[in-house]
């Protein structure tokens, strides 16, 4: 495990702020999220502020630029073009849409639904333009965009950085190994999967 962290905490900082900016920045405003959640890179920026001289702020405030300005770009795609910019999505993107939600979540909760479907990779992902399509006000998407980004990217950021630490005390203290730890990372990649499909196919079967 030291291992693993020492090649991610020896990226260049601007590699890794660039990292942490982008992928957030392309999940809605090109539906990248479907394939790769963005708190991805943003979980590794904050095990990179834990073990480098790269600032936490730092990876917040990418983290938290990029969210807002992809949201915001994604719901002007939805107001200017609706609902078909979502269509014109690959086919292997447009699998793992859940749209049916995402309208709901939005007709029942408007600008709320903005903060409260940022937890959540497929609803992050199609929540922005679906209230652009929907008409949501600008104002409205603003705010909620802006407060859901900055929670997510500072919840994100520092589940990173306390998750490095606590893989560091974990094996000092206790004396887990790095194999015992991967296996139980995994087996955890694995429950939530297994949960994820189960979901879909119940869903689909209703």
């Amino acid at each position: 495990m030291d291992r693993v962290l020492a090649v991610i905490t020896g990226l260049p900082p601007v590699v890794v702020l660039a990292l942490v900016f982008l992928l957030p920045a392309l999940e809605s405003s090109t539906l990248l999220g479907l394939v790769v959640p963005g708190e991805t890179a943003v979980l590794v920026g904050g095990v990179v502020a834990h073990g480098s001289g790269l600032p936490l702020w730092a990876v917040i405030a990418a983290a938290a630029a990029g969210a807002c300005i992809g949201d915001q770009i994604g719901y002007l795609l939805g107001r200017r073009y609706g609902p078909s910019v979502l269509a014109r999505a690959p086919a292997v993107a447009r699998r793992h849409m859940d749209l049916d939600r995402a309208q709901r979540l939005v007709s029942s909760r408007g600008a709320a639904a903005v903060v409260v479907g940022r937890w959540v990779a497929v609803l992050r992902t199609v929540v922005p333009i679906i209230a652009g399509a929907s008409g949501l006000r600008r104002a409205a998407f603003g705010w909620a965009n802006v407060a859901g980004g900055l929670v997510w990217a500072t919840a994100v950021s520092l589940l990173g950085y306390f998750g490095a630490a606590s893989i560091h005390y974990v094996e000092r203290e206790l004396g887990i190994g790095t194999h015992a730890l991967l296996a139980v990372v995994l087996l955890a990649a694995v429950l939530a999967l297994w949960r994820r499909h189960r979901a879909r196919r119940a869903r689909q079967d209703h």
